[in-house]
């Protein structure tokens, strides 16, 4: 039966009336809801893990660092990652506790083409990192490079023509001979300098399946990581595509007393994997297992940062545990919540400031060419705190810009560009040659490139061989200024852009959305003063 007007009305008015105390009743009753953990702060203000009560929060290394291979040597930790086309590459990293973590330097300055999944092994006293790459475009081998120091020098890329393999990951057997594990799964012997194959490619193991219902990229059996311990060999296998769906990438594990099987599959397959896209990590895989500090035993993997495809696949850090049944399982759970530091370890800096002045060469520790030439290198000189870049190419499409690898969501960065004779240059958030925004400048002409085109209706007439620029990256919003006075005044561009689909999904190639310098031209660009700022405070909007 429906109630009268005025009797629903009555009603309404009180209920109105108490509201105030109801709601007041709420907020006693109901529990405050704890804010979302933080990041410590490194360099710049740029995040980083280690949060300085104990306690670390994924990434342990932001940004571009995808396929993490770890050595453990003595008390010190080194990692390195996949660098794709960036040269010098394969940038290694230190570390003594496994969250605090510094770049040592580039391993790799000769271009071998795009660079992907490596191992890192010491034996018997030498370091050695097995590459996979495709020098000439013609198809994958893999390479080595070896060294007695870490630190280098590193010598020459060896090919050991197996081809068609990607993915090397090194053990040696209970024979104490020497082995690669590659994609497939497929295993070669070596010769015992590891400079050389000694037998012929074979099938080593049939990886675990998962249900044919799950969402994922491809079958892809990927990245095999081998450890010996307590008298079993342990392969951890990325399986279901490194992106596509966030569901696809996963860890699965098997053992076997011999290096040449038969193999086990683990009972709790699979180890690691994203199950929705509401987790904080998308397409976790591609993991190896290192012992900490203390004796406890981690996981170190990658995967895609929620939301920020654009960050690339970054390096986080679980801890796992050894079940009475000879297996292992990771503790991590909610990748989004602080976890407690290993134990034993001392924590050392973290990361390096991004700002530079160029009084020193950084190349490859920050900086490094995208898809350089042979001569690449030769373009670069430094002196009186700047780097001197020769022009290449007409745009940034075909000038190999310098680029720099970001780690956070939200940050900005300005420098200085002189042009001399008849150059171009200007500042990029760049993708590859088919995905970039950013400013440059002829002694002409200020141009406005969106989406890896040159907008020419948009070009602004000046008369300036030198100018300082600026861009602002605002969780995938891009703002740019720019100044003639070095910096003393701004003018903020007109145009601003959106960049959240700069990413491997739309237009491939496994890297992430870096800062670039390009250029461009006959002549030379004169680069001064670059300064970062992680998370600078944000653009709002009037009414």
């Amino acid at each position: 039966m429906a109630l009268p007007r005025r009797t629903l009305f009555k009603g309404l008015l009180a209920g109105a009336a108490a509201a105030p105390a109801l709601a007041a009743q709420a907020a006693e009753t109901k529990p405050a809801r704890n804010p979302a953990p933080t990041w410590g702060k490194g360099p710049d203000g740029r995040r980083v893990a280690d949060r300085g009560d104990g306690t670390y929060l994924n990434p342990i290394i932001s940004g571009d660092h995808p396929d993490p291979t770890i050595l453990k040597d003595g008390e010190v930790y080194y990692m390195t990652f996949s660098s794709f086309l960036a040269y010098p590459g394969l940038v290694i990293w230190k570390s003594t506790d496994l969250v605090n973590w510094t770049p040592v330097g580039p391993a790799l300055r000769k271009p071998l083409g795009t660079i992907w999944a490596v191992d890192l092994v010491r034996h018997e006293g030498r370091y050695f990192i097995y590459i996979p790459a495709d020098p000439t475009g013609q198809g994958w081998s893999i390479f080595a490079i070896w060294a007695d120091s870490i630190e280098g020098p590193w010598s020459d890329p060896v090919d050991l023509k197996i081809s068609g393999c990607i993915d090397p990951g090194h053990v040696v057997g209970e024979d104490g001979k020497r082995y690669l594990f590659v994609n497939g799964v497929r295993k070669i012997r070596l010769t015992d300098d590891g400079l050389a194959t000694d037998g012929q490619l074979e099938k080593a193991y049939d990886p675990w399946r998962y249900p044919d219902d799950w969402i994922v990229e491809n079958f892809a059996p990927e990245g095999p990581k081998l450890l010996r311990h307590k008298g079993w060999f342990y392969l951890i296998t990325a399986v279901g595509g490194t992106a596509g769906p966030v569901t696809g990438h996963m860890v699965i594990a098997a053992r076997s007393r011999s290096v040449h099987g038969p193999w086990e599959h683990c009972p709790h397959n699979p180890l690691v994997r994203t199950r929705s896209k509401d987790e904080p990590w998308w397409s976790r895989g591609h993991a190896s297992l290192v012992e900490g500090p203390a004796g406890d035993w981690w996981m170190v993997y990658h995967g895609y940062e929620n939301g920020y495809w654009t960050l690339g696949r970054q390096t986080l850090l679980e801890p796992i545990e050894w079940t009475a049944d000879g297996w292992f399982r990771p503790l991590g759970g909610d990748l989004s919540k602080p976890i407690r530091k290993p134990g034993g370890g001392k924590a050392g800096p973290s990361g390096i400031s991004l700002s530079d002045d160029f009084s020193a060469d950084r190349m490859g520790v920050q900086w490094a060419f995208h898809e350089p030439r042979p001569d690449e290198a030769s373009r670069a000189t430094y002196g009186g705190k700047a780097l001197t870049l020769k022009g290449r190419g007409t745009s940034p499409i075909d000038s190999s810009p310098l680029t720099c690898i970001v780690g956070d969501r939200s940050y900005e960065a300005e420098i200085s560009l002189e042009l001399t004779g008849e150059a171009e240059a200007g500042i990029l958030l760049f993708y590859n040659h088919k995905a970039f925004v950013g400013l440059g400048f002829t002694p002409t002409d200020l141009k406005t490139f969106q989406y890896a085109e040159e907008l020419a209706w948009a070009r602004i007439k000046h008369d300036a061989r030198r100018l300082r620029l600026k861009i602002r990256n605002d969780e995938h919003v891009v703002t740019y200024w720019y100044s003639y006075d070095d910096g003393r005044t701004w003018t903020r561009h007109g145009t601003r852009m959106e960049v959240s689909g700069m990413h491997h999904n739309v237009f491939g190639g496994f890297i992430s959305l870096k800062l670039g310098i390009y250029a461009a031209g006959s002549g030379q660009v004169r680069l001064r003063d670059f300064v970062y700022r992680a998370n600078p405070p944000k653009v709002v909007e009037s009414a």
